[in-house]
């Protein structure tokens, strides 16, 4: 006799027990058996690494540590716990009651396993540029682009980003007064039509940042991560605002040549930590986080961050991406329609992963992604 083995590839395992004639009423809490995670846990002691290795250990789960750390030879140590939910549930609940602060660790283990269902909403882009890599002027005049902003709304926009200076590779700043000057009429336009879709405004100038905030922009995306102007976290805070940081290697007109990362994804999420942490100390509270596609990645960088997408949802904001018909897709030379093809291909495993933020330059396109996704899930 042959034995059938197939392997499961869905995170529906309640669903799959059942299938087997497993208990109903134990379905729930034996699913977390099945479901694993392997988490990083950085700067703890000595000390703290071992307990939490030996804890691990005892409910058949693993950690793995430095070298040194078994005897005490090193004084920090970053720690990798891999196990299943239910393993981790019982850790958490385990380390509550060991000293050297491992309380508040188990209390943030609990936090981190916690199940939040997040629904993908789309940010439509508007660019009031001449020269933007898409769509460079087409919606430079201003009827152009209040009639562009309409069409975003209609088709579903959760939020539109309005940018008055083009950040693609190798392109120049603009000047705060041009792009001032730019967005005037369009931001006029959203308060004489008393728009209430949120705006955000992809400027790197806190002169730019606060014009815009003082004619109803709610939100500025700062494509440099605050890098370019060290007056734009305060003035975003100043109005109350919301920020999105997004991660960049340099600035667009050196940030293509020859992008290196010691590692790529632990260099982009430390240093999008660190700017998220400085944002909240501050006093900003409404906080995005764009792992920056394209800005300062290879091509290889770009699929690697995405494929790993969910890792920067423990940095606790909700996290963006945008990858609509950028370079990284292949197709740079090609028309717009093989270009929103090829980025809904990438679109779509971030939508299942539950992306908070995709920005895009065809919303109606991936709100019907999204919608047909709602409905394979409700019937699932």
């Amino acid at each position: 006799m042959d034995f059938v083995i197939k392997q499961i590839c869905t995170s529906d395992i309640e669903k799959e027990l059942s299938y087997i004639g497993f208990d109903e009423g134990y379905r729930l809490v034996a699913a977390d058996k099945f479901r694993y995670k392997n988490i990083k846990i950085y700067n703890l002691t000595s000390a703290q690494a071992n307990i939490i290795k030996q804890t691990a250990l005892t409910l058949g789960a693993d950690c793995a540590t430095h070298r040194e750390v078994i005897r005490g030879g090193i004084d920090l140590s970053n720690v990798i716990l891999g196990g299943s939910i239910s393993q981790i549930k019982k850790i958490s609940e385990k380390l509550k009651f060991q000293p050297f602060n491992l309380k508040t660790l188990g209390e943030e283990l609990e936090k981190f396993l916690t199940n939040q269902n997040k629904e993908t909403k789309i940010v439509g882009i508007l660019n009031i540029t001449p020269d933007s890599f898409s769509d460079g002027g087409k919606y430079f005049e201003p009827e152009d682009a209040q009639n562009k902003l309409l069409s975003l709304i209609a088709d579903g926009a959760d939020m539109i980003d309005i940018g008055a200076e083009s950040t693609r590779p190798f392109s120049e700043a603009v000047p705060a007064k041009e792009q001032i000057e730019r967005l005037k009429p369009i931001l006029d336009f959203i308060a004489k039509e008393n728009i209430q879709i949120p705006i955000s405004i992809d400027t790197r100038s806190a002169e730019v940042a606060a014009f815009a905030m003082d004619n109803g922009a709610e939100i500025i995306n700062d494509v440099s991560g605050f890098d370019y102007d060290k007056n734009m976290a305060k003035t975003v805070a100043k109005y109350g605002a919301g920020i999105i940081i997004q991660h960049s290697l340099g600035t667009p007109d050196v940030m293509q040549i020859k992008p290196k990362y010691e590692n790529l994804i632990e260099d982009i999420f430390v240093s999008l930590k660190n700017k998220v942490e400085f944002a909240k100390e501050i006093g900003i509270k409404n906080i995005i986080a764009d792992v920056g596609i394209g800005f300062g990645k290879t091509k290889s960088d770009n699929f690697e961050i995405l494929n790993r997408i969910e890792e920067f949802y423990s940095l606790g904001v909700p996290v963006m991406a945008g990858v609509s018909r950028k370079s990284f897709l292949g197709v740079e030379s090609d028309d717009n329609k093989l270009k929103d093809s090829l980025t809904a291909a990438v679109s779509y495993p971030l939508m299942q992963k539950n992306i908070d933020y995709l920005r895009v330059h065809n919303v109606k396109l991936h709100k019907i992604m999204l919608s047909n996704l709602f409905l394979y899930n409700k019937a699932n």
